[in-house]
């Protein structure tokens, strides 16, 4: 130990250098991993532009804009029941819906999720009113599981599991578009994914809307 000391001692700069090299990548680590549990991100984005993606096949923007100021200058009952027609056709699907609940005491989370057909641009998860407690490395996952309790249930050898990217934000509106592979029918749930510690933060469970 005396031996160890005096080194020390009579290198003192490369002994700094040392304490640096160990000291400053651990406590960036330590940074990157506790930061989040005490900064908020906020996120808050619009429902996705749909007019072109679920207009009906053969029926461009003109022709639609058209048929709408036709209808709007004759107000019959026949181009009234047009209109609602066609705002039907233009409105995207809601097809499974489910509500955030917590992972338990600590990790907590709240708001709407929504799958919602978007015709031919697919599908596309968007969560509302959404909020969850902030971590490192935050993903969205859809899974087969119907109500995950934790990381054994994600990883369960009968579940599988989509990842849909990193989670935008802890709060606000968001949206996360679903691959074209995935079959959402199949999707049980939505996880807020820890993927460092494999830790769940948040579920909301899906149910056919």
């Amino acid at each position: 130990m005396k031996s160890i000391t005096n080194w020390i001692s009579s290198h003192k700069p490369l002994s700094v250098i040392i304490a640096a090299v160990i000291v400053i990548p651990g406590a960036a680590v330590a940074w990157w991993l506790g930061s989040p549990l005490f900064i908020d991100k906020t996120v808050d984005e619009e429902f996705p532009a749909l007019m072109n993606a679920v207009m009906p096949a053969g029926m461009e923007m003109a022709q639609a804009q058209a048929t709408m100021e036709v209808a709007m200058n004759n107000p019959t009952e026949v181009q009234e029941e047009m209109m609602e027609a066609m705002g039907a056709m233009l409105a995207p699907e809601a097809v499974k819906v489910g509500q955030f609940r917590d992972a338990d005491s600590f990790h907590k989370g709240s708001g709407d999720a929504t799958i919602y057909d978007l015709g031919t641009d697919g599908f596309v998860l968007r969560f509302e009113d959404f909020n969850v407690t902030n971590g490192p490395d935050l993903r969205v996952l859809l899974t087969t599981h119907p109500d995950p309790m934790g990381r054994g249930d994600v990883h369960a050898d009968d579940v599988t599991y989509v990842e849909l990217g990193k989670l935008k934000g802890n709060i606000g509106n968001q949206n996360y578009l679903i691959p074209g592979e995935v079959n959402v029918d199949d999707q049980h749930s939505v996880v807020i994914y820890c993927k460092p510690f494999q830790v769940v933060f948040a579920v909301a469970p899906l149910s056919i809307n």
